[in-house]
Order: structure tokens, then C-alpha cells, then sequence
């Protein structure tokens, strides 16, 4: 705040309207049978992505973008080159560059989301009107000298640039390391032929599920988090009571602490190694192969199951992994003749990936935490230096 004092240095800070400062336009619906994946024009409706593309375009490019409706409704984005603008997406563009620094407005508009969306419509499909957006307040520092106003917008974008290049800088480092750690798990689970054996996962260890949870016996509240196929590393939306968790842990199949939980619906062969949590998992859905680790460690089947061909079979129109062929699935087993030097290798496969794994997926550490960090702290600086003093409410009036 003492910094923003500075900046401002007494200066008188003006509430415009949007429409005082930009022009507002709402798009034009083009229908999907018109759109072709090989046009030039990204088409937009507000969010982060195009919704397809178009042989023309309606908007030239340096546009800030509102989503107009929707789940996405007040949404901000900039769009530096041409595009159509559907009938769900606001542009915004400038009408005097030469008193206003369009990128100070982006960063203010981007930090009045939650604004934004606060006054959307009640009732029915959460919308942004074009009302409220023409009204919309914008803080103009200095107004009545448009060169130091500029240096001032320009001072705070300087800084919030800064935070921006440094995500993007992370980010980026995060997509090369993904890639060098899908690289080096590629080359540590190829074998020579001399030196591995191919053994079926039935030779392992034997297919496991958890006992039948009906519909009934589940709510959207509870004591213990019941993963279906949807849920499935993911945050839980069902729950089963404390009593029938024990009851059916103790009666029939359930997964050890380091064993590999497999989707066998959905998303083929995606996985969860069970920290022992109380939790309970959808049964024939979601399997895992109970290994004593006496032949293949379960962290180095957790690592081949990223790149193993799972031989999915066809039911109907769902794809699913049945039991008899995740048990006809083959795993390299280094060194087989010698458990003691099978187990020291696939150790050392293991520990390496680990380290790429937390670098490139963990949450508490690594390069995800990281980036994680950094927004934050760049939403901090964006909110800080973007908090000017309100105005009366004779003049919102």
C-alpha cells in the first residue's frame, strides 16, 4: 500500500464507465456446420479456448474478451489476433490507445472477475448483460494529465508483466521436464531381451475389487469417501457409513497400503497408488493386482502401467478392461533369474522416476508447487495494485 502511495503520489483517481473508455460489442452466432478445424480464425464465446474456427472473422485482433453466458459468465480473456466473436462473447477495444494503456485495462477487468460474475443475472443461465457492462467502473489515474496517467498504468503493468513472464517461464520449464520425464521412463523400461522376461500380471499376483456397494447404501454425506469411476482420483461425491466400511474391509477384498488401484472403465489403465486412507472403491470398475513384491515391486508396475498396452476389449460402446485380460498383461521382469538383483534394478528405475515424478505432479513440491506459488503471489500483487480508491457514491451514482 505505501508503494501504491507513492505511486499515486496524491494524484486524483477517476471512476469511468467502460463504455466511456472502450467500445462493447456482442458477437454473431455462426453454426458449428459452418466452422472447419483448417480455418484461419479462432471462433470465441468467452473461455479460455476457441470453440472451433472460421473461414472469417468479425474482430481484429488486441481485444479483451467477456464471456457473455453460461457456466463461464464474466470470464476475461485477450485476443491478440483476429477472430469471431459468437453470440456468447463480449470484445472490448479501445477507443483512445493514446490515453489508456489497453494491457492496465485487461489486468484490471481480469481482477474484477468475481465482479463480474457477482452481478450476473439471477435466476436461469448465469449471464453478464451488456448493461452491466457498459457501466462497469474503471479507475483512471491522474485524468487530467494523460502523460502521467500513462506512466502510472504503465508502472503497475510493468510489474504485473513481470509475474506473468515468470509463470510462463515455469510453466514452460514444466511441459520440457514432463517430456524429458516421459522420455527417460521410455528408455528405463526398455530391456534387452538377454537381460528381462516377460511375465503375465496372473503370474504376479491375482486381480482384486472391492465388494458390491449398491446405490442405496450410499449418500452425498458421510464418514467414508466411496470412489466411483467418475470420482476416481478425484474428489469424492458419495459416501458410505463407518459400520459397513469396517464390515466389508474386514469380510472381503481390500487393497493394501502401496498397491496400485487400476481403472478398468472410463479413462483404460488410469492409476492410484492406495496410501491406506479410509476409502472404499467401486467394484468391477476399479481393480488392483494383490502382489506380495516378491517378484515385481508395485511402485515399478505403478511406472509400466503409464505405457502399457492394455488390450482394452469393446462392451457395447463402453471400452472396458476386463479381469482376464489385465491378468494376460505382460510386464518386463529384470533379471529373473536373480530376485535379489531383479529387485535392486527395478529399485533404481523406481527411485529415478520418482524424482521426475514429484519435479513434473506433485502439489507440496516441485515445479507444480511452484507455479501454483507464483499465481498466487501474482493474484496478490494484481489485487494490491490494482485497489484504488473507491469513489463516493455520488459519484458511482
Amino acid at each position: 500500500m505505501e508503494f501504491m502511495e507513492k505511486l499515486l503520489d496524491g494524484v486524483e483517481v477517476e471512476w469511468k464507465p467502460l463504455s466511456d473508455i472502450a467500445s462493447i460489442t456482442i458477437g454473431e452466432f455462426v453454426h458449428k456446420n459452418k466452422q472447419d478445424s483448417n480455418a484461419k480464425y479462432p471462433v470465441y464465446n468467452g473461455g479460455i479456448s476457441p470453440t472451433g474456427y472460421y473461414e472469417k472473422y468479425n474482430n481484429t485482433g488486441d481485444k479483451i474478451i467477456v464471456s457473455a453466458r453460461g457456466a463461464n459468465a464474466g470470464f476475461v480473456n485477450r485476443i491478440s489476433q483476429p477472430y469471431w466473436a459468437g453470440n456468447s462473447c463480449y470484445s472490448v477495444g479501445a477507443k483512445n490507445s493514446a490515453e489508456i494503456n489497453w494491457t492496465y485495462i485487461f489486468y484490471f477487468l481480469k481482477n474484477s472477475e468475481n465482479k463480474l460474475i457477482g452481478d450476473q443475472q439471477k435466476g436461469g443461465i448465469p449471464a453478464v448483460s451488456k448493461k452491466q457492462m457498459e457501466v462497469f467502473q474503471i479507475p483512471i489515474p491522474c485524468p487530467d494529465n494523460p502523460k502521467k496517467s500513462l506512466e502510472i498504468q504503465a508502472e503497475i503493468v510493468r510489474i504485473l508483466d513481470a509475474f506473468t513472464a515468470m509463470t510462463a517461464e515455469l510453466t514452460a520449464e514444466l511441459n520440457l521436464r514432463k517430456k524429458q520425464y516421459n522420455h527417460y521412463r521410455d528408455q528405463l523400461l526398455s530391456f534387452d531381451e538377454d537381460e528381462v522376461e516377460w511375465k503375465a500380471l496372473g503370474e504376479i499376483g491375482q486381480v482384486r475389487m472391492c465388494k458390491r456397494i449398491l446405490k442405496a447404501q450410499t449418500s452425498t454425506e458421510g464418514e467414508v469417501p466411496f470412489y466411483k469411476i467418475g470420482t476416481f482420483g478425484k474428489e469424492p461425491d458419495a459416501y458410505i457409513p463407518r459400520k459397513l466400511f469396517e464390515e466389508y474391509k474386514g469380510k472381503y477384498n481390500f487393497p493394501k497400503i502401496g498397491e496400485i488401484l487400476i481403472s478398468a472403465s472410463g479413462t483404460i489403465g488410469r492409476t492410484v497408488i492406495f496410501n491406506g486412507e479410509d476409502a472404499y472403491f467401486q467394484d468391477s470398475n476399479i481393480v488392483w493386482i494383490e502382489n506380495d513384491e516378491s517378484i515385481v515391486l508395485n511402485k515399478f508396475l505403478f511406472y509400466f502401467y503409464q505405457i502399457a498396452n492394455w488390450g482394452v476389449a469393446e462392451g457395447g460402446t463402453i471400452k472396458r478392461l476386463y479381469s482376464d485380460n489385465l491378468r494376460k498383461l505382460l510386464v518386463p521382469v529384470p533379471y529373473p533369474n536373480d530376485v535379489e538383483r531383479s529387485l535392486k534394478a527395478q529399485a533404481r528405475i523406481v527411485a529415478i522416476l520418482d524424482k521426475f515424478d514429484t519435479l513434473t505432479t506433485s502439489i507440496t513440491e516441485g515445479l507444480p508447487r511452484e507455479i501454483e506459488l507464483r499465481q498466487q503471489q501474482y493474484e496478490y500483487y494484481r489485487d494490491l495494485l490494482l485497489s484504488f480508491p473507491k469513489p463516493s457514491d455520488k459519484q458511482v451514482a
